[in-house]
C-alpha cells in the first residue's frame, strides 16, 4: 500500500484531552490497516503554547517521536524536556501529556499501539 499526502487528510483537536490551544494531525496509517496493532498512527503538529492534557492510556500504550520543536512531556508525573530525535513511551496504564514549550511548531511522530500481551 502507498498512501501520498494528498491522500491523506488533516484533522483539528481544539484542546485536546482538556490541552490548550489547536492540535493538527495527519494520519499517515488507518487503524484499520494496521491489522490490529493500534488505533493511531499519525504526525502531530502543537503550536507554541499549547498541549495535549494529561490522560491516562488502558490497553494500550502511546509512543512520541520527537522531529521538531522542544517538548515538557509528563509521564506518570515525571517532567522531561525533549528535542527532535528523542522519544517517549506511555505504558499500558500509565498517564502522559505533552507540551510545546519552544517558540516553533512542535512536530513529532504518535502511535497508539495496543497491549497484546494482556
Amino acid at each position: 500500500m502507498v498512501r501520498t499526502v494528498q491522500d491523506m487528510g488533516v484533522n483539528h483537536y481544539e484542546n485536546m484531552r482538556g490541552g490548550m490551544l489547536t492540535v493538527s494531525a495527519v494520519k499517515f496509517l488507518e487503524a484499520e490497516d494496521s491489522y490490529g496493532a493500534g488505533s493511531f498512527f499519525g504526525r502531530a503538529v502543537i503550536p507554541p503554547g499549547g498541549s495535549i492534557g494529561y490522560h491516562q492510556h488502558t490497553g494500550e500504550f502511546e509512543v512520541y517521536y520527537i522531529l521538531e520543536g522542544t517538548a515538557k512531556v509528563v509521564d506518570d508525573g515525571k517532567e522531561y524536556i525533549l528535542h527532535p530525535g528523542d522519544m517517549m513511551q506511555c505504558r499500558d496504564g500509565s498517564s502522559h501529556s505533552i507540551e510545546n514549550t519552544g517558540d516553533q511548531d512542535l512536530c513529532f511522530l504518535a502511535m497508539v499501539l495496543y497491549n497484546h500481551e494482556k
